[in-house]
């Protein structure tokens, strides 16, 4: 198998994967996994298609990461693998699909109104 490379984003982040035969190693910014996701649950949110389809220990994962913060990366991330994944077995889609991981979160933060400290937010309101 050669290697088979997918694209995912959420907000600012975006995740670039390069998947290939291997024995489940993820290297991301040249640093493990853990290393550079010491939550366990970012850990579990990265591995989730891999673990859906029980392929976790059959591939090499490369990711280039950057922008946004560790939430919206990982959650690039998940959805970058479960592309690299429909790429190279293309009935693992509908398994994916329903689970979530195949969709891209297009929510992204509201840009600021002019006159408001924030997106919605008001200035205190004075009556006298």
């Amino acid at each position: 198998m050669e290697v088979v490379n997918a694209l995912g984003r959420r907000k600012s982040a975006v995740a670039r994967v390069f998947v290939s035969e291997g024995t489940g190693k993820i290297t991301i910014n040249k640093r493990d996994l853990a290393q550079y996701f010491p939550s366990p649950i970012l850990q579990y949110v990265v591995k989730q298609p891999l673990n859906k389809l029980e392929v976790a220990e059959k591939y090499d994962i490369k990711v280039n990461l950057n922008g946004g913060g560790f939430t919206g990366q990982s959650q690039a991330l998940r959805l970058a693998i479960a592309r690299a994944l429909v790429k190279i077995n293309p009935e693992d889609k509908k398994t994916l699909r329903a689970e979530g991981f195949m969709t891209r979160d297009s929510r992204a933060v509201e840009r600021k109104k002019p006159g408001r400290p924030k997106a919605r937010r008001r200035f205190q309101f004075s009556k006298r």
